[in-house]
């Protein structure tokens, strides 16, 4: 069970921690993919649906998880190379969900800053803000490179916040690893629904509110941050 987090008025936080893959780009299912035909290579099936239930924690939490600690200590750091080479073809395929600019010009105009949070590779991250001018949208942004723990520790948390020294949290993301992080990191979350988890599991992972779209999650924001 997370840690579940003070109950901070949601209008009054100095900070929008957005979660990159999945709920502002649409990547879930590309990674999905990637790690079945990673896995494949080492003569292992594990059922898509099953690899998709974990996507939102990084490869260092996700092998384990999905294949156990045998095959993390045999074969971890070479199934991630293969996961990487596997996603790379689907990298230029993947585009942002409708709404993602009007979202985030509004977060500004409300003052907020904003903080993409990633612990994806650079090069990925890189290419996620070209498809949506994220560069001029966000504060900051973060990747690998700046945490050696991924969700559902609350390492990516902390560190989007220290990026523009912000105190006050509202996590956005799309699933439950999002919420487990937010928890442990003391902030609170909102989820949209692009990550392809239920209502009543997000809510359960630490999610105060629960969206369909961007857009529906845009217009709660305009009428709370004012």
């Amino acid at each position: 069970r997370p840690v579940t987090a003070p109950d901070n008025d949601v209008a009054n936080v100095d900070t929008l921690v957005l979660d990159l893959d999945g709920t502002l780009v649409d990547t879930n299912y590309h990674h999905a993919l990637a790690w079945y035909r990673a896995f494949r290579r080492f003569d292992v099936t594990l059922p898509v649906w099953q690899l998709h239930r974990a996507i939102g924690m990084g490869g260092d939490q996700l092998v384990t998880a999905v294949a156990g600690a045998r095959f993390e200590d045999e074969h971890g750091d070479d199934v991630r190379a293969a996961w990487a080479e596997e996603f790379e073809p689907m990298l230029a395929e993947v585009r942002p969900f409708g709404g993602v600019r009007d979202l985030l010009t509004h977060v500004r105009e409300s003052g907020r800053k904003v903080v993409l949070a990633s612990s994806g590779a650079p090069d990925h991250v890189d290419t996620y803000l070209g498809t949506f001018d994220g560069r001029s949208l966000a504060d900051a942004w973060t990747t690998s490179e700046d945490v050696d723990r991924t969700k559902p520790e609350p390492d990516l948390i902390t560190a989007a916040l220290e990026r523009v020294d912000g105190r006050a949290a509202l996590v956005i993301g799309d699933s439950v690893w999002d919420f487990e992080a937010a928890g442990r990191a003391g902030h609170a979350g909102w989820a949209v629904r692009t990550g392809g988890f239920s209502v009543d599991e997000l809510r359960e992972a630490g999610a105060r509110e629960v969206f369909d779209s961007l857009p529906e999650l845009d217009q709660a924001l305009r009428r709370l941050l004012r």
